[in-house]
C-alpha cells in the first residue's frame, strides 16, 4: 500500500515568481516576458518561449474559433495557420509590452487575423513555410463537443478556457515532480485536497485509510498546496509582462472562474 507519510517534491531551479527577494531582476527569464524581450531582434530562445506558450494555450483559442461560428474544420485550419505565422519572424517583432499579457496579445491577435486575414490565407498554402506548433488539433472537436453549451460570449468563453488550461498546466507539473510510483499514487489520493475549504477535507478519512496520523496527513496536504501556489505563480507568471502584473493576473482569472 501506497503510504502518504513522506510525500515530497522533487523542485526545479528556483524561478523569478517563487524567489521574493530576487524575482524583478529574474524575471526576463519567464516565457512571455522573453518573447517581449526579443523585440526588434528574433532570438531562437524566443521562438522557443512563444513555441511552449502556444502549444500549452492553443487550446482556448480553438474554442473561441468555434464560438464565432466557424465549423470544425475551418477551425483547425485557422489556429493552425494562426500559429504558424505567430511563430514567424515579423510577429515576433510585432509583440510589445503595450501588449501585456499574453493572454490579451494572443485573443487581440486572433480577433485581427479573423478579421482581416482568414480570406487570404485560405487562398495561400496553409502555414506559408512555417513550422507548425505540435498542437492536438485531431482531438480539438472531441473536446470542444463534450463542454456544455454556455450563454457566455466568445470572449468570455475564451477567458474561462484560459483560467482551466492555466490551472490544468499547474497540475501537470505538481504531478511531473512526483516520479516513482509511491510518490504518484500519493499525489493521486491527496489531490482532491488542493481545492475547497481547508476545514472541509477528508483528513481523518485519509489518515485511517493509509494507517497514519490526521496530522501527518494535514502536513503534506500543507506541502502540496504551498507547492501549487509557487507553481501556479510560476505559470502565470510566464504570460505576464512584469512581476507587478502576476497577481492581478491571478485575482482576475480566479474572478473567471467564479463566474463560471
Amino acid at each position: 500500500m501506497a503510504t502518504i507519510s513522506n510525500l515530497s517534491t522533487n523542485r526545479s531551479a528556483t524561478s523569478p515568481a517563487s524567489n521574493a527577494r530576487g524575482h524583478q531582476a529574474a524575471f526576463v527569464t519567464t516565457h512571455w516576458s522573453v518573447v517581449l524581450a526579443a523585440g526588434r531582434n528574433d532570438t531562437t530562445r524566443a521562438q522557443r518561449a512563444l513555441a511552449r506558450l502556444c502549444n500549452t494555450y492553443w487550446y482556448p483559442l480553438y474554442a473561441y474559433v468555434r464560438r464565432r461560428g466557424y465549423g470544425p474544420e475551418d477551425a483547425q485550419d485557422l489556429t493552425q495557420e494562426f500559429f504558424a505565422r505567430l511563430l514567424s519572424q515579423d510577429s515576433l517583432s510585432k509583440a510589445d509590452r503595450e501588449r501585456g499579457r499574453f493572454r490579451t496579445f494572443l485573443l487581440a491577435a486572433m480577433s485581427h487575423f479573423l478579421a482581416n486575414e482568414w480570406d487570404k490565407a485560405r487562398a495561400q498554402k496553409r502555414g506559408g513555410g512555417a513550422e507548425f506548433v505540435p498542437i492536438q488539433l485531431g482531438s480539438a472537436e472531441t473536446r470542444y463537443g463534450e463542454e456544455p453549451a454556455d450563454p457566455r460570449t466568445p470572449e468570455q468563453e475564451f477567458e474561462r478556457r484560459w483560467a482551466v488550461a492555466l490551472l490544468d498546466e499547474v497540475l501537470n507539473r505538481l504531478r511531473a515532480e512526483h516520479k516513482d510510483k509511491e510518490s504518484v499514487e500519493s499525489f493521486e489520493t491527496l489531490k482532491p485536497c488542493l481545492v475547497g475549504d481547508s476545514e472541509s477535507q477528508p483528513y481523518a478519512e485519509l489518515a485511517k485509510k493509509h494507517g497514519i496520523s490526521e496530522g501527518a496527513v494535514k502536513v503534506n496536504v500543507h506541502r502540496l498546496r504551498r507547492r501549487y501556489r509557487e507553481l501556479l505563480r510560476e505559470e502565470i507568471a510566464n504570460t505576464v509582462a512584469t512581476a507587478d502584473e502576476v497577481d492581478a493576473e491571478m485575482r482576475y482569472l480566479f474572478t473567471v472562474l467564479a463566474r463560471a
